[in-house]
């Protein structure tokens, strides 16, 4: 029975690899151009021995107005830039924007996002309406009380990928698409059209070949399992 629980061991470190950490994400992540919206930061403690004390996250251009949540233990305060070229919209010409929030904890129970946990910090935003198809990073920088800064700049494929919403076209439904959470899959085009289709068929094929591998790697282990008992019966 030894010999078979390493076995099953060894087998589920080749079929499955190890877990990802989390990363910092938006919900909802996919946004019709123009939507009034609250996103939610959801943002992983990720340290041992150590919590986040302070979040800072750069805005992507063009981001007028932003309406902060209340939070025990924290304070949220906004950095306004001013613009050179004032930005056209509805309401007449704008020229200042919100470019960073930055989120502090008093270290106390409540303003501290220890290992293994994760505070949510919602944002309420207007898309500007001209960003259809476009892929948003909003870029961050999380800071831990042991010193170390976690970097969430990075494309989808890094290990410290800047959280991402996609912008859907004007009208559209906003959703929250599962996978999708750490930035746009590749080849992102705003919901309704054809390549969504194609990127969902391949994902299953990938499923297919998964569960394969897995029932491959237990007949393995059934037959060994057999050859041992019949040894131990003889």
């Amino acid at each position: 029975m030894k010999r078979i629980a390493c076995l099953l061991a060894a087998a589920a470190a080749f079929v499955f690899p190890a877990a990802a950490a989390a990363h910092i994400s938006l919900h909802p992540n996919e946004i019709p151009a123009g939507a009034f919206v609250t996103i939610n930061v959801r943002v992983p403690g990720e340290e041992p021995g150590a919590f986040a004390y302070r979040v800072v996250m750069q805005l992507p251009p063009g981001f007028t107005d932003v309406n902060v949540e209340n939070i025990p233990g924290w304070t949220a305060k906004a950095t306004i830039t001013n613009l050179k070229t004032p930005l056209k919209t509805p309401d007449g010409p704008v020229n200042q924007v919100v470019s960073r929030i930055t989120w502090t904890g008093d270290r106390s129970t409540l303003g501290r996002i220890e290992n293994g946990y994760f505070e949510q910090f919602p944002l309420q935003i207007t898309i500007p309406s001209n960003l259809a198809g476009k892929s948003l990073a909003f870029r961050t920088v999380e800071y831990y009380s042991n010193g170390n800064n976690a970097y969430w700049i990075g494309p989808p494929s890094a290990t410290y990928p800047a959280p991402t919403v996609n912008i859907t076209r004007a009208g559209g439904v906003i959703e929250d698409v599962a996978g999708n959470e750490a930035g746009p899959l590749p080849g992102f085009v705003p919901a309704g059209q054809a390549t969504a289709t194609t990127a969902s068929t391949g994902s299953n094929s990938n499923t297919l070949a998964i569960v394969a591998v897995v029932l491959a790697a237990l007949a393995l282990l059934a037959s060994t399992a057999g050859r041992l008992r019949r040894r131990r019966g003889s």
